[in-house]
């Protein structure tokens, strides 16, 4: 069946999650606050992704998950390769490409490892709730999902990725600062996306059910839903 609206999300879901981590590279400071840049825009991915399991399903959003996997590796690989490559004789910035783009396989791994479990934490979390709660209190799943989701994703990617090379105090406040502020988006954007939400599943006229969804994010087999509307 043919959606007017997921090619759209996909397409959005994908770029500010590679936006996300590009930006990721430069640690910002607002005074005692510590961030790191893509914690701007990461909250979005969660929110892209609420609507794809909200909406379309698990299934749906699985797909997806392992889309923006794909594509961020890919980017990963590709600056590392350009990365490795002999520059040329009259270009002198090289120093700056690897201070950008030049990721280890430490910060590759720390945010690929992040963003599935986070990932799928999240998208499980949206599933199984919108069946116990019959489809009813759409903002305890939004938010209860992210909790858990940026909650786990925050961790492993600060730990994995920081974990020995920025002191105690730094990796801390990072974590507790990124985490407030992704669950704050989160929260101060729920109508939005409780608007958001209905007038995508009028306009497509499905709302799935995950009735016996498997949260093995490697599955292949087709989940029993209940698609209404």
């Amino acid at each position: 069946m043919k959606y007017r609206f997921f090619d759209i999300f996909l397409g959005l879901f994908v770029a500010v999650l590679l936006i996300s981590n590009v930006a990721s590279t430069k640690i910002v400071s607002f005074g005692a606050i510590t961030f790191d840049g893509g914690t701007i825009l990461f909250p979005l991915v969660y929110i892209l992704g609420d609507v794809f399991t909200e909406v379309y399903g698990y299934r749906a959003a699985r797909r997806v998950i392992w889309v923006g996997f794909t594509c961020a590796l890919l980017m990963s690989l590709v600056f590392i390769v350009v990365g490795m490559m002999p520059a040329a004789t009259d270009w002198a910035h090289q120093d700056a490409y690897d201070a950008i783009l030049g990721l280890t396989p430490r910060i590759v791994l720390a945010s690929l490892a992040a963003y599935l479990v986070g990932e799928f934490a999240n998208s499980g979390i949206m599933a199984k709730m919108k069946v116990a709660t019959k489809g009813r209190f759409l903002w305890t799943r939004t938010i209860g999902s992210t909790i858990v989701g940026q909650g786990l994703d925050t961790v492993f990617f600060v730990l994995v990725a920081f974990a020995g090379i920025l002191p105690g105090s730094v990796l801390w406040s990072i974590i507790i600062t990124n985490y407030i502020f992704k669950v704050g988006i989160e929260v101060v954007l729920t109508p939005v996306t409780y608007r958001g939400i209905k007038y995508v599943k009028e306009r497509e006229q499905i709302d799935v059910y995950d009735t016996h969804t498997k949260l093995n994010p490697f599955s292949i087999t087709k989940d029993k839903v209940i698609r209404n509307l």
